[in-house]
């Protein structure tokens, strides 16, 4: 336990948000992880009692209704409740940092005055488009077209897929081809609004894991968007989708940390009860080497991720360095989950126990917002630019 009396004001900040989304998680999550999981359940009315504690509009400021707190406390909150469960984590860094953050950065004052507050509070769930069926890493070659009209109006026809709250979101934010194919001036932020005629949400996926986290197709047939729906500029797209990506790696590797702390946790505490040959388990270096590696790597991932914070606070170039917490942080979760199961035995590939399920959440870290192979080339490409 942390005690406040050593701490400065800003550490005991954070320390009271880790408090709350701890106590959150444990009372309002923990009780139907398995329940949601298995039903493949998103839990909206969850989301707008997290809106309540003001983590659905953590980095809005408070003028548009959010707590207009920084990537310290973000992570904070995302971490706390990945270690509960992965899939509440998922839906709530997807709202905060892909459809809210994407309004805030390049929304015009009118937009950021009509849509922040309902989604800061979770009157509205965000969703966010840039993946297509046939276009995951290769966005420069999307399908999807908004057609300018004479009276500066847009018709959009094209899919997407893979999107969360694809079906429950009530505004998505969609990036669109408005110019030729491989241009990075070609492609178009749009605010879509679930209602739009010719707007719907499609299939909705059966996942690995991550089973209460929505994802689902976004169809638009002749979908008609008035020419005040355009968020920035147009022709911006492929560039603000870059920048919001920056943000959004922070997040996904916000949430691997909180995956992979729950693991280990869980681990931990299973080692210590475990007998085996009249001692637990955690007495055998086997064990004991495994739970070590665990923690090290653990406290390394925090590091990268709170320094990529740390950069975005400080509106400092973060590409590089999201980059590699992203990296770093999703391939720990995806160990400390494989480790996890070991640990556990036979009971770790039953869902009797928490094991299995951080180990099917893991996965989508090193795939969703960028795989580690994109993430090695936006690493790569940074060192030898510099």
């Amino acid at each position: 336990m942390v005690t406040t009396a050593s701490l400065t004001p800003q550490q005991e900040q954070l320390e009271m948000i880790r408090q709350s989304a701890h106590d959150f998680a444990k009372s309002r999550i923990k009780p139907h992880v398995m329940e949601w999981d298995e039903a493949e359940h998103f839990p909206r009315e969850l989301f707008r009692e997290m809106g309540d504690y003001g983590f659905m509009g953590v980095l809005v400021p408070e003028e548009y209704g959010g707590t207009g707190l920084g990537y310290a406390e973000y992570i904070t909150i995302i971490d706390e409740v990945a270690r509960v469960c992965g899939s509440v984590g998922l839906s709530l860094a997807a709202h905060n940092s892909l459809c809210t953050n994407h309004i805030l950065m390049f929304g015009s004052e009118e937009q950021k005055k009509k849509y922040l507050p309902k989604l800061a509070t979770g009157e509205h769930i965000g969703a966010w488009g840039l993946t297509e069926p046939n276009t995951g890493s290769d966005a420069g070659r999307m399908r999807t077209v908004a057609e300018k009209q004479p009276d500066g109006s847009y018709i959009i026809n094209g899919a997407k897929n893979f999107i969360t709250h694809g079906l429950s979101g009530e505004v998505a934010v969609v990036i669109v081809r408005t110019g030729e194919l491989l241009d990075s001036h070609g492609m178009t932020a749009f605010i879509v609004e679930r209602g739009d005629k010719g707007f719907r949400g499609g299939k909705k996926e059966q996942k690995l894991g991550m089973r209460a986290s929505e994802t689902a197709e976004l169809i638009f047939e002749d979908c008609h968007l008035p020419a005040d729906r355009v968020l920035g500029e147009v022709g911006e797209g492929f560039i603000q989708s870059m920048k919001i990506l920056d943000g959004g790696r922070i997040s996904i590797a916000a949430l691997s940390l909180g995956i992979a702390r729950g693991a280990f946790n869980a681990a931990l505490a299973y080692s210590k009860e475990r007998e085996q040959f009249g001692k637990a388990i955690s007495r055998f270096q086997a064990i004991s080497f495994k739970l070590a590696d665990m923690a090290t790597e653990l406290e390394a991932a925090e590091l990268l991720v709170r320094e990529a914070g740390r950069l975005k606070d400080a509106h400092l170039p973060v590409t590089k360095l999201s980059a590699m917490a992203k990296l770093y942080a999703s391939e720990v979760a995806v160990r400390c989950a494989n480790e996890g199961v070991q640990i556990f035995g036979g009971y770790g590939f039953t869902k009797e126990f928490p094991a299995e399920k951080y180990y099917r959440d893991c996965k989508l870290l090193t795939i969703g917002e960028g795989t580690s192979e994109i993430q090695k080339l936006v690493i790569s490409r940074s060192l030898l630019k510099d």
